[in-house]
């Protein structure tokens, strides 16, 4: 997914800011299990977000479902 962000972010497609505000990557190896997967699920939304056409395609539904599993993960992050 990171590699898909970069080429996004090369070819000036999408500003990933959600994800990057998060201040985490696969190299963090300090960072918790809840934590990464919250960021997958941020990184997804927006990749998803950038390749929809609108929220009724397949990747507009997609980035909808990302968004709900990021927002499930925040209370996985709090304990």
């Amino acid at each position: 997914m990171v590699q898909m962000k970069k080429f996004f972010e090369v070819n000036g497609v999408g500003e990933f800011i959600q994800y990057q505000n998060l201040q985490i990557s696969p190299i963090h190896v300090h960072r918790s299990k809840a934590e990464h997967k919250h960021a997958i699920f941020v990184l997804g939304k927006e990749i998803a977000t950038v390749m929809a056409h609108d929220e009724f395609s397949g990747p507009g539904r997609t980035s909808v479902r990302m968004q709900e599993l990021a927002y499930r993960t925040i209370s996985e992050m709090a304990k």
